[in-house]
């Protein structure tokens, strides 16, 4: 897909500021520092649109941000470890749950996991949420530059194993590799 824009537009801590115009939405969820921000950047080709962070839990509301002016990429707070408290944490694992229920706009969830570990108790819930939900989902499995081609075959099969009903991805921010394959899953989803 080509990217003729993409810009920050909110960052919504409640629904009540969530776009009203009725466009697709393509959400991005996954644990705090799992690198969805970092994806983001990727796939649209932009350095710093979405806020990267080494410290887990930078992302505290729901940012929107509106792509070829027909189309929204979400990026949903982290969840599991974050440096905040109980109750914030407590607040945006709501805030989330919200919006993956209630939006009627969501097209597609993108479900992060991380590539170089096998997915988390967190991870495994959020997957049975989509399932059980029955929402249009894809796993992504981050950072799969940081392994060595037979660590990420391993890998992968050990996400397969524990996720065996969900197409996976393998996707890596500094190389690119499998942006096509993102790609053409948002562009279905999208169609």
């Amino acid at each position: 897909m080509k990217i003729t824009s993409a810009e920050f537009c909110k960052s919504a801590f409640e629904s009540a500021h969530w776009p009203v115009d009725g466009r697709p939405e393509i959400a991005f969820l996954g644990r705090s520092n799992v690198g969805k921000s970092s994806l983001l950047n990727s796939l649209l080709h932009r350095k710093g649109l979405a806020r990267t962070s080494n410290t887990p839990g930078r992302t505290q509301s729901i940012s929107f941000f509106l792509i070829n002016d027909s189309f929204y990429f979400v990026d949903l707070p982290g969840y599991g470890f974050a440096k905040v408290s109980k109750t914030m944490r407590s607040d945006w694992g709501k805030m989330a749950e919200d919006y993956l229920s209630q939006r009627e706009q969501l097209a597609l969830s993108i479900q992060l996991v991380d590539s170089r570990h096998k997915p988390s108790q967190l991870d495994l819930q959020l997957h049975e949420w989509l399932e059980f939900n029955q929402k249009a989902y894809l796993v992504v499995a981050t950072k799969s530059d940081k392994l060595s081609s037979n660590e990420l075959t391993k890998q992968m099969r050990v996400i397969d194993s524990v996720m065996p009903e969900s197409r996976v991805i393998s996707y890596s921010s500094q190389t690119g590799k499998g942006r096509d394959a993102v790609w053409s899953a948002i562009a279905k989803a999208l169609s």
